[in-house]
């Protein structure tokens, strides 16, 4: 699994920001979409299509789950990355 760049995680950043209507300054990494930012599944489906659109990778689904947070999403964007470069 490849770093992302700090680019990368700031384009992420603000992505799941403007879809969650919060300011970058309120989210950190750990920090839960649902209990701390008040997201609702349609919001994190958004997250998951923008981040396919921006980056042209494919996230199943599945990978959802593990998508509450700035961690869980830097993860998931960085494994469609590998993947895409395989």
């Amino acid at each position: 699994m490849a770093e992302l760049t700090t680019d990368v995680e700031e384009q992420i950043k603000e992505i799941v920001c403007e879809i969650l209507e919060i300011e970058p300054d309120e989210v950190t990494r750990t920090s839960s979409f649902k209990e701390d930012h008040d997201a609702d599944s349609l919001r994190s489906i958004e997250i998951l299509a923008s981040l396919e659109r921006t980056f042209r990778i494919t996230i199943d689904q599945a990978e959802l789950a593990r998508m509450g947070n700035l961690e869980g999403v830097y993860a998931v964007v960085d494994e469609g990355l590998a993947a895409r470069r395989a």
